[in-house]
């Protein structure tokens, strides 16, 4: 029983029109709305429509052999909602054959994973809600934004009632194991792990219409034959991708749409491969190891890490500005001050800060709206500062209000130190089980030792 999965990422941010500093105080709508929903009606007439429609037929062609798998972010909801109510039509119409999942994610796509437990809970409750909603699911399975993972941020998705989380089969977590197998989470095994085999993605996420790449053109008769080559114990491959893949990162002319067409036929004719949905892989197959993970990866970079959007201090002074204003938030009903708190947490307004041009400029690059990351520093801290001053006129700092953010920083501080002391406790347990077993082998090999004396006496 061997299975695909195939998921994909679909997100639009709320980009920010160039906003200011004389602004500040004066005019708090942040948004370029123009950008915005020519970028949205464009990517949805080059990929969202005719890859639905794609993938419709797929379905219909080929029924519970082939399934697929998608995260839509909160602000891409809104955004078709606006702009392009017909995508959003085009992927409930997919949802209704059941051969479709719909995974859990942060609403805002957001950094909240890296803040607070409580904040990225909520976060993430109302992003089912959504699903829920919109395509009559509930969600099973989580991914977090960009596929960043640690062990304690999968330990958070398992007490949340998940069962799985899908991340990036990076090389430096995974070592010399494949990443075509289920794995669990090391703190809490319970919770299923299906990881990215980046080679395979980024050979049509990235590769596909490079004529310089060794490979190219790329058919899905020479893609399924691959698959079919692997070590025939590896019995799941994950790949993980951005939609936009299919019309926008590589366009029609490429031939990249007959590839998706002929895709699933070829595995089927080459291969033992079906393809399965994350919730059914992990019903389906036995995990065969842990995968410790103590700082979070990503699937972005070289490095598999977080630096693409905390990796300097740019970044990084705009994330705490912007997550100080977390306890305030907590007490704020306003929907507008809400709605621009959500969007204004989108990872998108750290990634255009990112100064990694060097080895993945192009990358950087997409759909970024500033000239260079300091552009987007400076009108991102314009908007912010605004945004505070809004805040804090809706929540003054009375004593109060002091006293209930300090409780909430304390609060926050002692659950950190208590799921600190679990992993110890958990290890000390682990210590403590490993000494009685060789305390009782010893005590074993000692009672045989007694008899085999006796007797011989």
């Amino acid at each position: 029983m061997k299975h695909i999965c195939l998921y994909f990422q679909v997100h639009q941010p709320f980009r920010l029109r160039n906003y200011s500093f004389f602004e500040i105080g004066n005019d708090s709508y942040y948004y370029n709305d123009f950008l915005n929903e020519s970028i949205l009606q464009k990517v949805a007439k080059k990929c969202y429509l005719p890859a639905n429609e794609v993938i419709y037929d797929l379905i219909k062609k080929h029924g519970n052999k082939f399934k697929v798998t998608f995260s839509i972010t909160g602000s891409a909801l809104d955004q078709f909602e606006l702009y392009a109510p017909e995508v959003l039509e085009s992927f409930q119409k997919l949802a209704a054959t059941g051969n479709v999942e719909f995974l859990a994610e942060t609403n805002g796509h957001t950094l909240a994973s890296q803040v607070s437990p409580e904040l990225f809970k909520s976060q993430i409750k109302e992003h089912s809600e959504r699903i829920k909603e919109y395509f009559n699911q509930e969600p099973k399975v989580f991914r977090n934004t960009e596929l960043i993972y640690s062990d304690e941020i999968g330990r958070e998705i398992y007490n949340m009632g998940y069962k799985g989380m899908i991340t990036e089969g990076a090389k430096h977590i995974l070592g010399w194991k494949s990443p075509n197998y289920l794995y669990y989470n090391t703190l809490e095994p319970r919770l299923k792990l299906l990881l990215k085999n980046y080679k395979l993605s980024d050979d049509i996420a990235f590769r596909f219409s490079d004529h310089g790449w060794e490979h190219h053109p790329l058919t899905a008769d020479k893609y399924a034959n691959w698959l079919s080559n692997l070590d025939e114990k590896e019995e799941i491959v994950n790949l993980f991708m951005d939609y936009e893949t299919f019309g926008e990162h590589q366009w029609a002319d490429t031939g990249i749409f007959n590839f998706l067409k002929e895709f699933p036929q070829a595995v089927m004719n080459h291969s033992d491969f079906t393809f399965e949905t994350p919730s059914n892989i992990i019903e389906k197959h036995q995990p065969v190891a842990g995968i410790s993970v103590p700082y979070p990866i990503s699937w972005a970079d070289e490095e598999r890490d977080i630096t693409a959007w905390l990796g300097n201090d740019m970044q990084n002074e705009a994330f705490n500005k912007l997550y100080e204003l977390a306890p305030k938030i907590a007490h704020i009903t306003d929907d507008d001050i809400l709605q621009d708190w959500d969007y204004l947490q989108a990872s998108d307004h750290f990634y255009y800060m990112s100064t990694k041009w060097f080895s993945d400029g192009e990358v950087h690059a997409y759909f970024n709206p500033y000239v260079d990351p300091y552009e987007a520093f400076i009108n991102y801290m314009n908007v912010l500062s605004d945004f505070t001053i809004r805040v804090k006129q809706n929540v003054p700092d009375n004593t109060d209000n002091k006293q209930i953010e300090a409780l909430n920083d304390l609060m926050i501080k002692k659950e950190t130190e208590i799921n600190e002391l679990k992993v110890k406790i958990k290890k000390l347990q682990e210590q403590n089980r490993k000494l009685k077993e060789k305390e009782n082998l010893m005590n074993s090999s000692n009672s045989k030792n007694n008899a085999g004396n006796k007797v011989l006496n």
